[in-house]
């Protein structure tokens, strides 16, 4: 299939669908006295799905959305989904921005403008990107595989067609955070001489580390992190318990319930964020409406669920990356690399400690992220004219 122009149109059946169930909703308890330590807080959900009802807009997001360039192709038989923004300047790097769970294309919303376009907020126009941002298979706009085994490492290799056969770059830029940032290293690791550099904001969970039973050969840092990842998989990690094993039971549930849905993302959203446990120093209820609206008007959270089962179970083994790597580091991000890992199994060019935010990095602090993105390629640029 060619690449097509995409726009965003949701039938008003699924509208009035989604208006009967969030007006018929069955509400669970409670107990005294618990607040989010249980799950996402009652009195909170409420209040969301109030204003999801009586004053959320999806026709003017939709609206929003489709101000982006945005196109659908075929890939390995699944329709991708993709913003594809040309940069304004001498000569805009290509870059291809992978998002993650729960999250979906929309991370990186804030920051398209300000990459393809740096001039117009204070910036050189010789930082310029051509910005691609598509949907994992499965996720946002893209189609739902029909078969197993589609994982990071698969997505890789359909990005790298995409960005070579469909779109004609010869040589790109590559970005990413939580599955974004396995897909980017995956890149990195098979299609090195595809790659100006790779920038990521997080390392994923370092499994060798948390599974290490010689803790002599392990750095102070290094046995800090292990201690802190199986806390944080003790406490955190039930979500991706069930979906990297019984995704297709979750999804009945999700699948038919948006407010079942709108209680299984926003803890995540409040939990992974820097926001101090008030979720809308953040995010606006619009946003977290509209990310959790591409879950249901798509149906996708069941094919977003059986990528962490994909994931868990068919992944092949990542050696170490030599193609030059930039790590901006979100201080309140889930489990933060150690240095010495990092720089042992990738060629760490640039390490910046940010001095706020979370996991959903470029939605929560687009400026910080954009600039650290600016300063990570600058020096490549030179090598691409």
């Amino acid at each position: 299939m060619t690449i097509e122009r995409f726009q965003i149109q949701v039938s008003d059946e699924i509208l009035n669908d989604l208006q009967y169930r969030i007006h018929h909703v069955r509400w669970p308890d409670q107990l005294e006295n618990t607040a989010w330590e249980r799950g996402t807080e009652l009195n909170y959900l409420k209040s969301l799905v109030s204003y999801w009802r009586d004053h959320y807009d999806w026709r003017a997001q939709e609206a929003k959305l489709n101000r982006f360039s945005q196109f659908r192709c075929q890939i390995d038989g699944i329709d991708v989904h993709f913003v594809h923004e040309r940069g304004k300047g001498p000569d805009p790097l290509p870059l291809i921005l992978t998002h993650g769970w729960p999250d979906s294309y929309l991370r990186y919303q804030k920051i398209i403008p300000l990459l393809t376009d740096p001039a117009s907020y204070g910036g050189n126009p010789e930082d310029a990107f051509d910005v691609i941002v598509p949907s994992l298979p499965g996720f946002g706009f893209s189609s739902r595989p029909k078969h197993p085994g589609v994982n990071n490492f698969r997505v890789a290799e359909m990005w790298a067609k995409l960005m070579t056969e469909e779109l004609g770059y010869n040589k790109f830029a590559a970005a990413g955070g939580d599955m974004g940032s396995g897909v980017t290293r995956y890149l990195a690791a098979n299609h090195p001489e595809r790659l100006y550099g790779i920038h990521l904001t997080d390392i994923g969970i370092i499994r060798d580390l948390i599974a290490s039973s010689d803790q002599a050969t392990l750095s102070e840092e290094e046995r800090q992190y292990k201690n802190n990842a199986s806390a944080w998989m003790a406490q955190e990690g039930g979500y991706m318990s069930i979906q990297s094993t019984r995704p297709q039971t979750l999804a009945y549930g999700l699948s038919d319930s948006p407010v079942g849905l709108a209680g299984w993302m926003t803890e995540k959203f409040r939990s992974w964020s820097d926001c101090n446990g008030d979720l809308e120093q953040k995010f606006s209820k619009d946003e977290l409406l509209t990310h959790i609206m591409v879950y249901w008007v798509t149906n996708n959270i069941g094919s977003t669920a059986h990528m962490y089962y994909n994931n868990a179970h068919s992944l092949p083994p990542i050696g170490y990356i030599e193609v030059p790597t930039g790590l901006a580091l979100f201080p309140a991000d889930i489990l933060l690399p150690p240095k010495e890992w990092a720089m042992r199994n990738l060629n760490v060019t640039r390490w910046t400690s940010m001095p706020r935010g979370g996991h959903f990095t470029a939605l929560e602090e687009p400026e910080l992220f954009a600039d650290d993105i600016h300063a990570f390629f600058r020096p490549f640029r030179t090598k691409s004219s």
